[in-house]
């Protein structure tokens, strides 16, 4: 599923977080949003989920309008929640049930979607909480209940994932597991906010750079191109230069800020 930005603009507390940003995203694409914390990239994904309305510009989904008044329209709204799911960088937020299966069970219920239990099963066995499904989810570390976020977010089958920060609080494993299992999604559009540049190239082919105060994009092109290079990371605030000295001569080491 397609979305399409017209100088999109959004303001928060009377401070201009996305400035004047347009783009594209095509069915199927796997596109990573990269910048430093305070960039916008949180508040862009709840846009493109519907929870925040433009200060100015245009979203819109599959070619309509993507406002505030179409999602009050019942017929849309129940289309666009269930082929559009977020998953918040806080794991907490989406966590309100009171077990794991619930957690799983409750988008499908709410969709009126078929074979709930054993969208359950399925998608508990994928991510590896089946073990967990009795429990309440506030029990769980961080990355067990980020675990379950997704399979919650995967048991409607959506056509387009929002994933803000998705490896956070995962085990190096783990998140190895979890950007394999995106990589073998198909028909699936996702748009991934991050500013781990460690594993930025495996989440998708396609990158647009963010800084805080700019206007539009710094960046919007491969992945690869990105990550390599030195200038635009410097500028964003996702790298730096540091300097040192040994026995009088003075070296230059380039370091990125990728820990989560």
């Amino acid at each position: 599923m397609s979305f399409s930005l017209d100088s999109l603009t959004i303001d928060l507390g009377g401070r201009p977080v996305i400035r004047d940003l347009s783009f594209t995203v095509a069915p199927g694409e796997r596109l990573v949003l990269l910048g430093v914390n305070g960039c916008g990239k949180t508040t862009l994904l709840k846009a493109l989920d519907g929870l925040l309305a433009p200060s100015a510009g245009r979203i819109a989904y599959e070619g309509e309008p993507l406002t505030l008044q179409r999602l009050g329209e019942a017929g849309f709204r129940r289309r666009f929640r269930g082929e559009v799911a977020l998953l918040f960088q806080n794991v907490d937020a989406m966590l309100f049930n009171p077990t794991v299966a619930d957690e799983l069970a409750f988008g499908p219920r709410q969709l009126g979607l078929a074979d709930v239990a054993g969208r359950v099963a399925r998608w508990a066995r994928t991510f590896d909480v089946e073990r967990f499904l009795d429990r309440p989810p506030f029990e769980l570390s961080g990355g067990e209940k980020k675990r379950v976020a997704l399979a919650a977010l995967m048991a409607v089958d959506p056509k387009v994932l929002l994933l803000d920060e998705p490896t956070a609080n995962l085990d190096p494993a783990t998140g190895a597991r979890l950007v394999d299992f995106l990589e073998g999604l198909r028909d699936v559009t996702v748009i991934t906010a991050t500013h781990n540049l460690t594993v930025a190239e495996e989440l998708g082919s396609r990158a647009i750079l963010l800084a805080p105060g700019r206007v539009g994009a710094l960046f919007d092109g491969p992945t690869h191109d990105l990550v390599h290079h030195q200038a635009l990371l410097i500028e964003s605030g996702l790298a730096h230069r540091h300097v040192h000295h040994h026995g009088g001569e003075e070296h230059q080491h380039f370091h990125v800020h990728d820990a989560e």
